[in-house]
């Protein structure tokens, strides 16, 4: 009799299991600062600077998804390093979701998104 499959879950094609692990292990790095928090926005995990969304992990897709100034988030989906953020259909201007779990590109976006998050626009 085969054993029992059931609480199991099937594997990941993007690599999410990896990905998560690293979405986990670099925005811990992060909560050194007291103003960076953890929290959930639309129902995915994500990090927050005072109060501001910076980065989120698309559960679904198994993607890194920062908010960057919306030139920064054109020069990286025509590169093709990242896509635009559209659940739903709606794109959001200042977020691109990063499918490659790259953490040297990780690390660097997140940098980029305190960045944004401390010195860009209010909201």
């Amino acid at each position: 009799m085969p054993p029992d499959a059931k609480g199991t879950s099937p594997p990941d094609p993007a690599g999410g299991d990896e990905a998560r692990a690293l979405y986990e292990e670099l925005t811990d790095d992060l909560l050194y600062d007291p103003a960076v928090g953890r929290a959930t926005m639309m129902g995915y995990p994500c990090v927050r600077l005072a109060g501001r969304f910076l980065a989120s992990y698309d559960v679904k897709a198994g993607h890194l998804v920062v908010k960057l100034p919306h030139q920064r988030v054109n020069e990286l989906v025509e590169k093709g390093d990242g896509d635009a953020f559209s659940p739903a259909g709606k794109v959001f201007r200042e977020w691109v979701s990063i499918p490659t779990a790259d953490r040297q590109l990780w690390q660097s976006l997140l940098a980029e998104a305190i960045d944004f998050a401390r010195h860009g626009p209010p909201g």
